[in-house]
């Protein structure tokens, strides 16, 4: 099938965005493909071109449930056949839908890496015709990403089963010793690397050190108008500043993670239909989410590593219209930044102390627990056990990456129920419980499949059906559910901690102290680089930001703050560089008193040393000593 063919057909669009068309060929003709582009660049088109192109479906490998499923939604919107196996399904529904996916004309397969290591999925692998791999957020297989999933680093054995099926890597951002890594654990020989310009032509960055945070927010907010992010780390600081946000008559509202779903759900989108114009968030808003005309991101707080920061400053001016992204700071975050690292990363004895607070907050035996779900309320969990709040995240965090548990705050699990009994007893059934027939008869022709396999349903929807209350829905299906006629699971929303394997005891509790020591000093090199482009006041930030990734190519933008500093100094870009290169290479080798630098650099004009000077000292890039005397700072 032709490709152009494929993307106006199922996609609508006459051409190929930058790279795309590339990547799919590249792609087709059975290579290994690493691809970097940005979020919301499109990176979907380039493995579902290829696998509607050819016969066979596309393993999609992705980490994030809520991507899957949109993922699925919106492929079955263009009558396209595709499921998804996540965390929280029953071992019946994996075994249909992978029945399904090898019997039927599946195109797509979403799984989460964790699931290719499983007896189940392996078995059914021969039978899967597979034509191609995505790797989606692939820098997760580095040992040095920055979102490390041990099970990322097993992808490659599937080689074993698949030798000679392409895998395409995706990613929006990944250094050039990420790169490296993400070809070499994913055993890729004759292989193509596609990237796009880490440059944002219309996207102004600056950087602003206040005394004020919410004062300089809402003053950004009132010159710039259109629909705004504004990132904070703590939940408690997104309600405050929303609140005095709308003081300022700036329609704003808060978002994080320890929000209900629905009420998440709602905020999502009523900023997205513009009903609010701000939303004041954590980190956990703007994955998957694509709103081209977001004119400001600011962060009100230093993230803790340029690629966070890139992706989240990235989500401003998708639209190409000129857009704003501004990283607010003081003196003291830069202090705790640097202090960051032995908080991240606990010592082996505080993993193995909070792991069996754990195992005995879950009141989980020993030699049990692997397979399951818990509902887990971590504020309970930390008072209970007197722990602090820092080294109980960052210790479980640890077990995650080790592959001890899983904690998953934002799980959805919707409820679930299939048909138990034979169709003759059902009708008993409904003639020996009357007020129990419309509910059986909605189930019936609602849900497509109920009796073959767990269907998800919406306790809520059937309600407004049957005109009834929810809570009188969920009762009847319980009732069903006893009588057996049904298996009823209800829906999961609150915060779940997945048991990876059984309990054991805490002084046998195994780290990899080795990978673990030099993820902690790939940390402390990311919060370097990040306090650089903090208080780098000489270097264009988007091509600081592009030089980090290995865009060594990126012109000076001219439009933020380093740039526009530049301008009113009547320095181009290309002169303050050769003089600050020239002042630095003079004074590293020796101080040299203020009045004596034009004589030790002759060729430079007088007043445009000064300005650099000038502008250096401002920055604290150099200082004068009391003796006169100009140095590095």
């Amino acid at each position: 099938m032709n490709i152009h063919h494929t993307l106006k057909q199922y996609w609508g669009y006459d051409s190929f965005r930058p790279l795309q068309e590339e990547i799919v060929k590249s792609v087709l003709a059975g290579k290994d493909t690493l691809a970097l582009m940005a979020t919301g660049g499109g990176k979907s088109i380039c493995f579902q071109v290829p696998a509607m192109a050819q016969e066979g479906l596309c393993l999609v490998i992705s980490p994030l449930i809520a991507l899957m499923k949109d993922q699925v939604d919106n492929l079955r919107k263009k009558g396209i056949t595709a499921f998804a196996i996540y965390s929280g399904m029953g071992r019946k529904e994996v075994i249909n839908i992978l029945k399904l996916a090898t019997n039927s004309n599946c195109k797509f397969l979403y799984v989460s890496p964790e699931r290719l290591e499983t007896k189940l999925f392996q078995e059914f692998l021969p039978a899967l015709d597979i034509n191609l791999i995505a790797v989606d957020e692939a820098h997760c297989i580095s040992q040095w990403g920055y979102d490390f999933r041990p099970p990322y680093l097993r992808i490659a054995a599937l080689r074993e089963e698949l030798p000679r099926i392409p895998i395409l890597a995706l990613t929006a951002s990944a250094t050039p010793i990420v790169q490296k890594d993400i070809c070499d654990k994913l055993q890729f020989k004759d292989h193509a690397v596609f990237s796009r310009s880490f440059e944002r032509p219309n996207l102004s960055y600056s950087v602003f050190t206040v005394d004020s945070k919410i004062n300089k927010i809402t003053e950004i907010l009132q010159k710039v108008n259109g629909s705004s992010l504004v990132y904070c780390k703590t939940r408690k600081r997104t309600k405050e500043f929303s609140d005095l946000l709308n003081m300022h008559g700036i329609k704003a509202d808060f978002y994080h993670a320890g929000l209900p779903q629905e009420v998440r759900m709602r905020k999502q989108a009523d900023w997205i239909n513009n009903s609010v114009r701000t939303i004041v968030c954590t980190n956990a808003f703007g994955m998957g989410i694509d709103k081209p005309d977001v004119r400001v991101v600011i962060h009100a707080d230093v993230p803790d590593c340029l690629e966070n920061y890139y992706q989240e400053a990235g989500r401003a001016g998708r639209d190409e219209k000129k857009s704003y992204a501004v990283l607010l700071y003081d003196s003291k975050e830069l202090h705790e930044l640097q202090l960051l690292p032995d908080i991240r990363f606990p010592s082996l004895e505080s993993i193995r102390q909070v792991y069996e607070a754990l195992m005995n907050y879950l009141q989980i035996p020993g030699g049990s627990g692997e397979g399951n779900y818990y509902n887990f309320d971590f504020t309970d969990f930390i008072k209970k056990f007197q722990l602090d709040v820092h080294l109980a995240i960052y210790a479980i965090k640890a077990l995650e990456q080790e592959g001890w548990v899983s904690y998953a705050e934002q799980i959805f699990l919707p409820a679930r129920i299939q048909f138990i009994t034979g169709k003759s007893w059902l009708y008993q059934f409904e003639k020996d419980h009357p007020k129990l027939e419309p509910l059986i008869k909605t189930l019936l022709r609602t849900y497509e499949g109920i009796f073959d396999m767990p269907v998800n349903i919406h306790e809520k929807s059937i309600a407004r059906l049957l005109r009834q209350e929810e809570a009188d829905i969920i009762l009847d299906l319980k009732r069903l559910h006893g009588n057996g006629i049904i298996e009823y699971i209800p829906r999961k929303d609150s915060p779940q901690l997945y048991v990876m394997l059984n309990r054991v005891k805490a002084a046998t509790l195994r780290i990899d102290m080795t990978g673990y020591e030099k993820r902690k000093q790939q940390f402390i090199e990311r919060i370097h680089r990040m306090i650089k482009y903090i208080s780098d006041g000489a270097t264009c930030r988007s091509q600081y930001i592009a030089a980090y990734f290995g865009d060594q190519q990126t012109n000076a933008c001219g439009i933020c703050d380093v740039c526009l500093q530049r301008k009113s100094h009547g320095l181009s870009n290309t002169e303050f560089e050769k003089i600050s290169q020239s002042i630095f290479t003079l004074i590293n080798q020796q101080p040299v008193a203020s009045e004596l630098l034009p004589q030790q650099l002759p060729g430079i004009k007088k007043e445009k040393l000064y300005k650099v000077l000038d502008f250096l000292q401002s920055e604290n890039r150099i200082y004068v000593d009391k003796e006169g005397l100009v140095r590095p700072a």
